[in-house]
Parts: C-alpha cells; structure tokens; sequence
C-alpha cells in the first residue's frame, strides 16, 4: 500500500476522493433535509447529456457536464416550485431527456462510447492533475457560498414559509442552493459516476442527520462519514482490484444497513 501510496495517480485519486468527500457531505445535508434526492439524481443522470454535447463538439467533458447540470437543475428547480404536485414528473422527464441526449451524442463520436462507463461508474483513479483543479474551484465556489448563505439555506430549509414573511427571497435561494447541489454533482461524478451519485451524497447525511442536534452539527458529521467512506471504498479497490465507485457505494450501503440494525435492535 505505501507503495501505491507513492503513485502520482493514487495521490491524485487520494485528493479527489477528499474533494469529493467534502463537497458531498456539505451539500448531501442541504439534499436530505430539503427532501431534493430525486432531484439531485435528476440532475446528476441529466448532466450525462452534456458530456454527449462534449464529446460530440469535442471540448472538455467537465465543463459539458457542468454547464448541462446547472441548466438542468435550474429547470428541475423552477418547475417542481411553480408545479410540486407533478415535481416528479418533470424531474424523471428531464432525467431521462438528459441520458438519452448523451447516448445519442456519444454514438454519434466516432470511437466514444467505449468512455461511457468511466462517466456512468466513476474513474477516481484515473483523475488527472489538470482536473483536480477544476475540482478545487467548484468546492471552494460551493464552501464560499454556504458559508455567506448558511442562515439564508437554514431559514428555507426548515420553515421557508416564516422566511418569507421575514422578507426573505425564499425562490432566490432555493435556486441557489440548487445550483450548488448541481456543482456537487459535477465533483462527485468524478468519483462514483452519474448512476451512483446519488447514493454519496444521500447516505453520509442520512446517518448524519440521526446523531446531530443542529444543522451545522450534522454537516460536520457528514462530512467526516464521507471522508471514512470514500478513503476506505478506495482503499479496499485498490486491495481486492475492484471498481472505485461501486466499492465506494457498496461500503455506504453496508454502513447505512448496520445503522439501521442498530437503531432498531435499540427500539426493541
């Protein structure tokens, strides 16, 4: 291990898996208190639309993914608010106009379509340096902005009714808090790809969200329970010579199930 440890690309995956980890935690609690997981697997599956866009135009995939995510989410966030009887609706609409887009397109590329699964499972350990970059901007965009904002994401996501008595623009912030969801994402694809996604930043904040007393308690704690579970999923690849990102997701299921053990051999 301390020899794999000494690898450019394990170093490289290493500081992706932390970047990730952080972005997923912080975020994945905005997601599970503001009940927004369909909607950030809506956004994460859309964006595979843009890395077609990428591909087909031949430009950087993080920055189709990114610039789809963000357009996506902003569609998804304006619709589910004006309409939440049909929410699901527009999102599973967009999610799969989204995916289909990016199949289409990446069929259209000549010699693509054998990169799709880097992009559907992850590729944490292909990471290039140039990329991590990119990583370290939309992290420090999305910390920026929850730490200025974390009152105003408070306020509407536990009573966005008295906010907005207050004078508050509760649809300004929501939305905002759905563009850096969509930033999220863009990371977290890094690591555990578009179909997984979800799972990353739903289950450290799940198990987060059953110990803590306050919202920023429940971040920290995210955050800690994605770094031990992104760090040990990689880990245990790199042992057994598995996939990342499934590894990585199957830890979190087994982790989320022995919780749920717990907790109900507790009741009883």
């Amino acid at each position: 291990m301390l020899e794999l440890l000494s690898m450019e690309f394990m170093q490289n995956a290493l500081v992706a898996a932390v970047l990730v980890a952080v972005a997923c935690g912080v975020m994945g609690t905005f997601v599970v208190v503001n009940r927004l997981t369909s909607l950030a697997g809506g956004v994460a599956h859309a964006s595979f639309g843009g890395v077609g866009l990428a591909a087909l135009l031949g430009f950087s995939p993080m920055l189709g993914s990114l610039g789809f995510a963000v357009a996506c989410a902003m569609l998804m966030g304006i619709l589910t608010w004006r309409d939440r009887k049909n929410s699901d609706t527009f999102i599973g609409v967009i999610w799969a106009g989204g995916m289909a887009l990016g199949v289409i397109l990446t069929d259209l590329t000549p010699g693509y379509s054998g990169e799709m699964m880097s992009f559907l499972f992850g590729s944490l350990l292909t990471v290039p340096s140039e990329l991590l970059y990119w990583m370290v901007a939309l992290l420090v965009v999305i910390l920026v902005a929850v730490v200025v904002n974390f009152r105003k994401f408070l306020a509407i996501s536990y009573d966005p009714e008295f906010a907005r008595v207050q004078g508050l623009p509760v649809l300004t912030y929501y939305m905002v808090l759905i563009a850096l969801i969509a930033l999220t994402v863009v990371i977290a694809v890094q690591a555990v790809g578009m179909i997984l996604v979800i799972a990353l930043l739903t289950i450290p904040a799940y198990i987060a969200e059953c110990y803590a007393k306050n919202l920023a308690q429940m971040m920290v704690m995210s955050v800690v329970f994605s770094l031990v579970l992104v760090v040990t999923g990689l880990m245990l690849a790199c042992q057994l010579n598995f996939v990342v990102g499934p590894t990585i997701i199957a830890c979190g299921v087994l982790v989320y199930a022995l919780h749920f053990a717990v907790k109900k051999l507790r009741r009883a």
